[in-house]
């Protein structure tokens, strides 16, 4: 069976965990969905669906190589009647001034021939708002969170109409909260006047969840959005209650047990892991690489790989690649950024590979730059979205993998609560 030629939504996720996050939000709001890794061939067999999420790895690549990206991404999902396209970003707008997410808008705003691009990262439900165009991290501005010393995309800005500007060919305009609090037809208005203005996108602010739906609404009539899976929930309400699709309750990765051995790898840096990796030692045994070594010495990956193997029969193992903020810019001074991330990157998927050829089926990855280069290593083009582990973190199950039936959970570094690894572990059967 392939893919259906009627999906009612399409989405481009610049990085693999972001695409899980987005995919379960809209499992949860009742839409049918399934998440691709790369742009699908035509003769995936997939079932009937309302929603397709695109999974690229083009948060921090080159900023032409993103959009060219991008652009087949969309091509595609307009070609199988998506209608309206959701280009899928972090809830923490992780980007420099060089993009990606100015210069990937930029180029589908000119594909879709919209006036003016609605912008918004905001989720509530996980701790993220959007007030007078400021990115709020819980209570506290994004340039003061964790995320001011993110190794690739440190955010040192928290007004979104600054950060999008420095990085977009368009102006930048806002629909602030009592805008958005009037309704949707107000929202309307304000977007009319900035296009009147030749402004090409605007941030619009969310506070609560009704402001989600309220964005929702207006956005469901246009043909390109850009968000974080807040904006995905928005517009998957609007389908809903629209009668575009019907609300599915069923998940769509139910299946017979996969069994076989389980393993958990860490490559995130963000507190959240460091501190889930500390938890996890009292429930499972966990091996520390060392970054220094992944990038002097080619034995650490088969070093980790011989500790692993022996201990796969008697329960889940847990193998880590990550360091404190000190300790991460103490290596990228050392070595370099690019080649540090890229080095440990490719170091965890020689891992992931040669635990599923041990008998791995139940893999579960921390870190969305450790989970796109687990994923493409292990040839998997796509996954039905099941059971949330926890907010923005569901149950994936393989489709078309060459080792057959696997279970996988893909995390982003800063999700799930400390006890994450054995949480997912329990819903992972």
């Amino acid at each position: 069976m392939t893919l259906a030629a009627n999906i009612s939504l399409g989405c481009i996720a610049d990085d693999y965990t972001g695409a899980s996050d987005l995919a379960n939000t809209l499992t949860r709001a009742g839409l049918r969905t399934v998440q691709t890794i790369g742009v699908p061939a035509d003769d995936l067999a997939l079932p009937e669906v309302d929603a397709v999420v695109v999974s690229l790895k083009s948060r921090s690549i080159e900023a032409g190589l993103a959009v060219s990206r991008s652009r087949a991404a969309e091509s595609w999902l307009r070609g199988r009647g998506a209608r309206h396209v959701l280009f899928k970003i972090c809830s923490t707008f992780d980007s420099t001034d060089a993009g990606n997410i100015g210069p990937v808008m930029d180029a589908l705003r000119a594909d879709g021939g919209e006036d003016v691009v609605l912008v918004t990262p905001a989720f509530p439900e996980t701790g993220r708002t959007v007030y007078q165009g400021n990115l709020f991290v819980g209570a506290v501005p994004l340039n003061e969170s964790p995320l001011k010393d993110h190794p690739l995309n440190p955010m040192h800005d928290s007004n979104l109409v600054r950060v999008l500007a420095r990085q977009s060919k368009t102006q930048v305009g806002l629909v602030d909260l009592a805008t958005v609090s009037r309704g949707a037809e107000a929202v309307r208005a304000r977007l009319a006047d900035l296009a009147g203005k030749g402004i090409g996108a605007a941030i619009i602010d969310a506070v609560f969840d009704r402001d989600l739906e309220t964005i929702g609404l207006v956005a469901a009539r246009h043909r390109l959005s850009v968000g974080a899976s807040g904006m995905g929930l928005g517009l998957a309400r609007a389908l809903v209650s629209s009668g575009k699709v019907g609300s599915a309750s069923a998940s769509s990765a139910q299946g017979a047990t996969v069994g076989g051995a389980a393993a958990c790898l860490a490559g995130s840096c963000s507190q959240a892991t460091l501190q889930q990796i500390a938890r996890a030692e009292s429930v499972m045994p966990v091996h520390r690489l060392d970054p220094d070594r992944i990038l002097t010495d080619k034995g650490e990956v088969e070093r980790a790989l011989a500790w692993a193997r022996p201990r796969l029969a008697d329960g889940p193992v847990l193998i880590a690649s990550s360091s404190t903020p000190d300790q991460v810019a103490a290596l990228q001074a050392r070595h370099g950024r690019d080649a540090a991330g890229h080095a440990i990157e490719q170091a965890m998927a020689d891992i992931a590979e040669n635990l599923v050829k041990s008998g791995v089926r139940r893999l579960i990855v921390a870190g969305g730059e450790t989970s796109g280069a687990v994923v493409d290593r292990l040839g998997i083009p796509g996954f039905l979205v099941g059971a949330e582990i926890a907010a923005g973190v569901p149950v994936l199950r393989a489709v078309g993998a060459e080792a057959g039936d696997m279970l996988l959970a893909l995390k982003s570094g800063n999700f799930g609560g400390p006890g994450f690894f054995a949480d997912a572990l329990g819903l992972m059967r």
